[in-house]
Order: C-alpha cells, then structure tokens, then sequence
C-alpha cells in the first residue's frame, strides 16, 4: 500500500504503523465535552421527510436495522448496550477535531453529516464544537430517540436529523463538507457501494473519516469474544467477524470511490484507567481520515 504525504501532525495521527511508541489521552482535550446522558422516559414523534424512494440500491442489512432497532432505546444510557462506545467517544472526537481542523482550518461552521447516527451521540458534541451537524440513520427509532435527546438543549437543538440512508441523499444530490460513519461500516451488505455513497456526499477536496474494526485474530479475541461473550460489554451477535475490514482492505475500497487515506489511527483501551487512546496500534478498532480527489 503506498504510503501518504506526511503533513506536520503528531507522530501518533502518521497513516501506517511506523514504530511509534507514544500514546497519547485526551481527556483534557476542549472536544471532550459531555456525550453521555441516560435519558429515561423519552417519548417519539415520527418524522416521514425524505421518504420518497431511491433509485440507487441500498446496502444496508436488514437483520441488521432490526438488530439494532430493538435497543434503539438505550443509545442514551451510558451503562447500557452503547456504553463502548460512550467511554471511546471522547478519542474519537479528538482525531475527528484535529483532522478536520488541519485540513479546513476553524471547525465551526463546517457542514458535517453523521452517517448511522444512531440516537445522536455523536453528532451532539459535533454541533457543541460549532458544526452545522446532519444526522441520519435508516433506523427510525434511533431519529426519534436522537431528536428528542437533542431538542432537551438549544445548542444540539438545531441538528437536522433524518430516517434516511446515504444512497438516497446521494440522488438529492446533497453535499457536506465532512462525512463521518463511524463503526457503521461493519454492518452493510457492500462496503465499496457505501463508501461511493460516502465520496457522492463529499465536497470536492472535503473530508471522509471512517472507524471501524480491523479482520485480525486479536479483533477477533476482544472485540467478539470477550466484549460479547465474556465481558458482555455488547449484545451477543452485534457483530461478524467475516465483516470486518483491513485497514488495506479499507483503504483501497476508499481509493477506488475517489477518497485518498491520509491518516490512520487505532484506539487502544486500558482496562485499568478504563479510558481509550489513540495508537498506532490498528490491530483492532482504527478510524481513518481521507480527503476527496477530483
């Protein structure tokens, strides 16, 4: 795999492994604001916009949506099903921050959407940090749940959330600055489809970040075994393994949908601080960050 133009970021933010040896937290980090809220009680109120049909195919997986469907109402409960993701939330924002931020310069103002949003953990802080924040997710329960949560503050108030998929934005012919799908691509039928999908939706020259888990014999130790089946962090059968990518599988899937890898880290958990780290570690969770070519 060829390697990237390194810019001057940190050592640990090099796409590739390159021997580095830092690893750094970020819990002083101003993008760590508070994600986790467990909200009670919330009531739904549907929401039928962009409901007309898509001629481009979808690649979502229906068992799939009904999977997470059935804990839609959870996403707000940070010692529930969602609770990894909760503790990695933090990390996340600080790669998603610090590459954006090189890239366009300030983040405020900067139009993101929030591929597979889910019930808003994540767009949320994004709008917090002064983005125009576009959620979507094909799960309806999770928009409504991700609405209700997010009208409870006028910050996050104004996020636009959608039951939609990226396909049939892509034939509204929508355009963000930033597309983000995090932990999302795990779980489609066809990968190349969604990550075209995801360059359809960039601006020329925008930003792409995508997180997912590495195809690894480690991947397989903790992310199923142990974080389903023995810690029981997650639902059992939240995920494949055989659906898992290489970060080289990865890469090349964004090439081929004209998004050029830049950078790439791993997250890396410590049991003992309970806390996750950006590594150079991508044996198992790693997220990337690419830039839309001509």
């Amino acid at each position: 795999m060829a390697s990237s133009k390194l810019l001057s970021q940190p050592r640990w933010f090099r796409f590739l492994p390159r021997n580095l040896s830092n690893v750094r937290h970020f819990s002083d980090l101003p993008s760590q604001l508070p994600v986790s809220e467990p909200q009670n009680n919330i009531e739904s109120k549907s929401n039928n916009r962009f409901s007309k049909p898509s001629s481009t195919p979808s690649s979502l997986k229906e068992p799939e949506l009904a999977k997470f469907s059935a804990i839609a109402d959870t996403w707000w409960d940070s010692e529930g099903p969602f609770k990894p993701l909760h503790i990695m939330n933090p990390t996340r924002l600080a790669f998603i921050r610090s590459t954006l931020c090189r890239h366009f310069g300030p983040f405020e103002g900067l139009r993101i959407i929030d591929v597979g949003c889910g019930g808003g953990i994540l767009s949320e802080p994004l709008a917090r940090m002064g983005a125009t924040v576009t959620g979507i997710d094909a799960v309806e329960q999770n928009i409504k749940i991700a609405r209700l949560h997010a009208n409870l503050d006028p910050t996050t108030k104004t996020i636009e959330y959608c039951c939609t998929t990226a396909e049939k934005l892509v034939d509204e012919q929508r355009k963000f600055d930033a597309v983000v799908a995090l932990e999302v691509i795990e779980h489609v039928a066809d990968p190349a489809a969604f990550c075209k999908s995801l360059a359809a939706l960039t601006v020329h020259e925008g930003a792409t970040v995508v997180s997912t888990i590495n195809r690894s014999m480690r991947s397989y130790a903790t992310a199923i075994v142990a974080a389903e089946y023995l810690l029981q962090w997650l639902p059992k059968g939240t995920h494949e393994w055989s659906s898992f990518l290489t970060p080289e599988e990865l890469t090349m899937i964004l090439k081929r949908a004209s998004i050029d890898v830049k950078e790439m880290a791993g997250f890396v958990y410590n049991p003992l601080t309970r806390r996750w780290s950006l590594s150079d570690d991508i044996s198992v969770n790693f997220i990337a960050f690419g830039t839309k070519e001509n």
